[in-house]
């Protein structure tokens, strides 16, 4: 399976991120209003991002999404490792700046992102804050099914709980 994928849509253009595009990326995350609800709401603040953006360019995973109109960069998601015993794959990371919200950029990308390892696994998870309810209603809207329980995650050197919601193939 191809974690590293060129999916184009009407709205974004996705593609693996290179280091080159650190900038750009930082540019759109730098924005504090992005990650209030989000379990690392620090990420706006460069040492951590970069931390970030590192992980992400070392888990192989990592894609920059771009406006298909323009090309601008507007903001990046990724596959997580593939689970094979599991035969699931985890989508997320994702953020957007804030003038693409609530205009189906988030959508679009989450479904081509769906359909392209949506025959290669019998489910897809998205791990999300509990708190956060901006990503919890979008992954809803994605028909997702919230999985019971939570799980806590280590996020800025604390446990932050986290529920799981999952597409499964029928």
């Amino acid at each position: 399976m191809n974690r590293q994928p060129v999916l184009q849509g009407e709205l974004v253009r996705i593609a693996p991120t290179v280091p080159e595009e650190y900038a750009a990326l930082f540019a759109v995350a730098s924005d504090p209003a992005i990650w209030d609800q989000h379990p690392a709401h620090d990420r706006w603040q460069e040492d951590v991002f970069r931390a970030f953006f590192d992980e992400g360019l070392s888990g192989g995973g990592m894609l920059t999404i771009r406006d298909a109109g323009d090309g601008s960069v507007i903001g990046s998601s990724r596959y997580g490792p593939h689970d094979r015993h599991a035969d699931e794959i985890e989508i997320g990371w994702t953020f957007f700046a804030r003038d693409r919200w609530r205009r189906g950029y988030n959508r679009e990308t989450k479904r081509l992102m769906i359909d392209h390892v949506a025959p290669h696994v019998a489910a897809i998870t998205f791990h999300i804050g509990q708190e956060n309810r901006r990503s919890r209603t979008a992954v809803e809207a994605l028909d997702a099914t919230l999985l019971p329980g939570t799980v806590d995650v280590l996020r800025g050197g604390r446990m932050v709980p986290h529920v799981i919601y999952e597409l499964r193939r029928a």
